[in-house]
């Protein structure tokens, strides 16, 4: 399996193209704008594109998944349905956040907690994590050791929860589930460096934080 992540819109949300190796089957997550320059990525890779992935339903994440989805004539699946009113709300959010007007769309298909997606030979297992948006959900790939985070946890900074549907504590029992699984897995977030587990454990200020208070209160783990 390979990856290859590209930055897109004044937002630098990245758009994450992965394909299998043996196959040359690829699949695009959170393709949130530049239409133009993920087509060129795709095309220098020369992989056949099968499937759009969404983590959730914020419009930096979302903004070019429609368009891409008809012109290669592929469906866009995911995230959670907690999130379908993001997808209900497109064009308040493109108001909210001075986006060029887009149409409303429903993914084609809603993912849920422990759903298995396969690109190629790889699979990937949908994790439901809340907290950033209601429906948010990560893709973990146990093989490769890679989740696919959108905005759960950065590298050293977690993702924001002052949006509507936003819980801090949700993502902050999000992430404690997250660093329950391994410490070496490697993640590609949704904006920025990609990072690991291990190193967010003992450098991120928000992670240390909430595992020192979970150590101290236990009763309110």
């Amino acid at each position: 399996m390979k990856y290859r992540i590209i930055p897109v819109t004044n937002f630098y949300q990245n758009c994450s193209l992965i394909w299998c190796e043996k196959t040359q089957e690829g699949a695009l997550f959170d393709p949130g704008g530049e239409i133009n320059r993920i087509k060129k990525e795709i095309e220098k890779i020369k992989i056949r594109i099968t499937k759009i992935l969404l983590t959730h339903g914020h419009i930096d994440h979302i903004g070019g998944a429609l368009e891409l989805s008809n012109y290669y004539s592929i469906p866009i699946i995911g995230p959670h349905i907690d999130d379908r009113i993001l997808f209900d709300q497109i064009s308040t959010q493109c108001n909210f956040f001075g986006w060029h007007p887009l149409p409303t769309f429903i993914p084609n298909r809603w993912l849920y907690h422990e759903d298995q997606i396969k690109i190629g030979c790889e699979n990937f297992t949908i994790l439901h994590c809340p907290g950033h948006s209601p429906g948010h959900i990560v893709f973990w790939n146990k093989n490769y050791k890679l989740i696919i985070m959108g905005d759960v946890l950065f590298k050293e900074s977690i993702g924001r929860t002052d949006l509507p549907g936003g819980d801090k504590q949700s993502l902050l029992q999000s992430i404690s589930y997250l660093l329950s699984l391994e410490d070496n897995i490697t993640f590609l977030p949704g904006h920025g460096e990609k990072s690991t587990l291990n190193h967010e454990r003992y450098n991120n200020p928000f992670v240390i934080n909430f595992l020192k208070n979970t150590i101290n209160n236990p009763a309110n783990n």
